[in-house]
C-alpha cells in the first residue's frame, strides 16, 4: 500500500539541519542545507544512486566534494518559509518537495563582488524521479555573469561498463588541453583515461547507460545548453584529498551547465534552470 509523501527536517551526524523527501513508494532524497546539497537519492528499493566518496568530508567548513567548485557550497542555505505555489507536501499527488535559499553577504564579496540569491527546489516525485530547479536573482546595482553547473555525481556499476549518449558528433572543450575545442567522433562515449570534457549546444536529454547495472539515467535539462562529462581516473583521484582509493571507478560526473557562453543579468533580472533525473531498468532513455 503507497505510503504518503513526507518531508522530515533534521540534524546530520555533525549538526547540520537536513531534508528528507520521501515518495508515497519508498524512494528518497536527502538534501543538506550545507552548500544547498542533495547528499542522497534513492530508488523504492532503497539503492543509492549518487556518488559521494567515503573520504568526503562533511563538516560545514568544507564543501561535501572539492572545493573549486565554487563558495556556495560552503555556505549555509535557509529553507523558504514561503516558497512559489507547489507546497512543500502533496500528499494526494505524491510529490515531495522543499524549497532553498541563499542570500549573499558582505563577507562572499571577498569571493564574488556581486549581491545575488539563490533559490532552489527540490522535488521528488511519485516514481521517484528527482528534479532541482535553480533561481538565480541579480540584486546589486551592475549586471553580472556567471556559469552555472549542478555536479552531479552519478554512481555506477564499472566505469568502463558505462557509457553517455546523445552527445555524438558534438563539439567540446577539452579541460585536458586548456579548452581546446574538438568534435566528438564516438558513436556514444566510453572511458578508458581520464576525462574533462564540457559539451556545448546538447539535447534536451542525455542518457547514462550501465550495462552492468542494466540501468540507464536519463538525464533532461531546461535552461542549460551544456554538459560536463568527468571523470578523474586512477592518477588524478589519488591526488584529490576527498577522493578514497579506486573510488573514480563507481563514480560519473554527467553534469547539466551553462559554461561556454555565461549567463548576464541585469539588476533585477532572474535566471532559471531546471534538470530533471530520472533511472530506468533495461528501457532507452529516448522519449521520441
Amino acid at each position: 500500500m503507497d505510503r504518503s509523501a513526507a518531508v522530515e527536517v533534521s540534524e546530520d551526524e555533525n549538526e547540520v539541519s537536513q531534508v528528507l523527501l520521501c515518495s508515497p513508494r519508498g524512494a528518497s532524497a536527502r538534501i543538506s542545507l550545507h552548500g544547498g546539497q542533495v547528499r542522497s537519492w534513492k530508488t523504492e528499493r532503497g539503492e543509492e544512486l549518487l556518488f559521494t566518496s567515503s573520504k568526503a568530508n562533511l563538516k560545514p567548513q568544507a564543501a561535501v566534494s572539492m572545493e573549486q567548485l565554487g563558495f556556495i557550497r560552503n555556505r549555509m542555505w535557509v529553507i523558504h518559509e514561503n516558497p512559489a505555489p507547489l507546497q512543500s507536501t502533496d500528499s494526494s499527488t505524491g510529490i515531495a518537495s522543499i524549497d532553498l535559499v541563499y542570500k549573499s553577504t558582505d563577507d562572499d564579496l571577498r569571493f564574488w563582488p556581486h549581491r545575488f540569491e539563490l533559490r532552489l527546489r527540490v522535488i521528488l516525485s511519485v516514481d521517484g524521479s528527482l528534479t532541482l530547479i535553480s533561481r538565480v536573482r541579480n540584486v546589486d546595482s551592475k549586471p553580472f555573469s556567471f556559469a552555472f553547473a549542478y555536479h552531479t555525481y552519478f554512481s555506477v556499476s564499472d566505469i568502463r561498463e558505462v557509457r553517455v549518449e546523445a552527445l555524438e558528433t558534438l563539439d567540446y572543450l577539452d579541460n585536458l588541453l586548456h579548452r581546446k575545442r574538438f568534435t566528438e567522433q564516438q558513436d556514444s562515449i566510453t572511458f578508458e583515461s581520464e576525462m574533462d570534457r564540457v559539451y556545448v549546444s546538447t539535447p534536451d536529454t542525455v542518457g547514462i547507460v550501465d550495462h552492468l547495472k542494466k540501468r540507464t539515467f536519463a538525464i533532461k535539462k531546461e535552461g542549460l545548453p551544456d554538459v560536463v562529462v568527468w571523470n578523474p581516473w586512477d592518477k588524478k583521484s589519488k591526488a584529490i584529498p576527498d577522493f578514497g582509493k579506486d573510488e573514480y571507478k563507481f563514480m560519473l560526473c554527467v553534469d547539466a551547465a551553462a559554461i561556454e557562453n555565461p549567463i548576464t543579468l541585469k539588476p533585477g533580472e532572474e535566471w532559471k534552470g531546471r534538470v530533471e533525473l530520472s533511472v530506468m531498468s533495461c528501457h532507452p532513455y529516448r522519449t521520441d
